[in-house]
């Protein structure tokens, strides 16, 4: 427990001139970690002093920043099986007041709603049209086209807010829900886009890894098959290579999104980001 006397005090010390003596508070006030935020953030409000409400704002960030670097090494480290706790660690770095149980509530409504619609032995084919009309018709999810740059579209809160993300983004929402209704639907990193597969390895199927067609979630949930895949990394100048067609790993997902906000950033001019994100990405490469 933190004496609340003691550390405002060291707080009103944070404008201190002395470099060595502002770096002893500083780190001091940092080891407390959590239970620091309060107070910095209730000593924030009652400060003037430009300086000191400067260095309490990034002390707050540093803490909350370091974070999601813990949160974020012991997901990858425990063997990255939760996707959604992978991405809402990434969210968090925006958005480090998070409320996580709202997001998996708004995932499991739209879970409820797919699962209403549900017909018993419907083809594989009719569970992506039902998933479909339910994520693109009712709840109204829809690539950005317009800003597809702005990094929110890489944020979960923000995009089941607004409804409107990139490809990675409606495709995670949109495979989580799959799963969640034992469909077995997972994302494929093909280059400058994110596609689902939808994987059967109990059926007879014309593709390698029990794999029945793709599913491009930026797209309205429309069905294609291998051939769209050899055109488009045809048109890219790619070889066909084996990781392009097959469902990759959470980490992967997790580094590909975290790719996207360097991008995002690095567009912004936000060099601080960029260095920051680079830290996440290190973590799970």
């Amino acid at each position: 427990m933190i004496d609340p006397s003691e550390i405002y005090s060291l707080i009103k010390l944070l404008d201190d001139p002395d470099k060595e003596i502002f770096d002893h508070i500083h780190d001091k006030i940092f080891s407390y970690g959590e239970e620091a935020i309060e107070f910095l953030e209730s000593a924030f409000e009652k400060a003037f002093d430009p300086i000191l409400q400067e260095r309490i704002a990034n002390l707050v960030h540093e803490i909350q920043f370091n974070i999601v670097k813990e949160e974020l090494k012991l997901w990858y480290q425990g063997g990255s099986f939760d996707l959604l706790q992978g991405v809402l660690t990434i969210n968090k770095y925006q958005y480090p007041d998070l409320d996580e149980q709202k997001v998996i509530n708004q995932i499991e409504d739209i879970k409820r709603d797919v699962w209403l619609q549900m017909i018993y032995d419907a083809s594989p084919a009719e569970q992506i049209k039902m998933i479909n009309h339910v994520f693109y018709n009712i709840h109204g999810f829809t690539g950005n086209t317009t800003n597809h740059q702005d990094p929110q579209n890489s944020y979960l809160s923000q995009v089941l807010e607004t409804k409107k993300g990139n490809q990675i983004s409606l495709a995670i929402i949109y495979s989580i829900i799959a799963q969640k209704l034992d469909i077995p639907v997972y994302g494929v990193n093909l280059p400058q886009h994110f596609i689902l597969a939808y994987v059967d390895e109990s059926r007879e199927t014309e593709f390698e890894g029990g794999i029945l067609f793709y599913i491009n979630a930026f797209n309205r949930g429309i069905i294609f098959g291998r051939r769209d895949v050899d055109m488009f990394l045809k048109k890219l100048n790619l070889r066909a290579e084996k990781q392009f067609y097959e469902p990759c790993g959470n980490a992967d997902i997790i580094r590909r999104i975290l790719r996207n906000l360097i991008s995002a950033y690095e567009n912004l001019g936000s060099a601080e980001k960029v260095a920051e994100l680079n830290q996440l990405l290190e973590i799970v490469s």
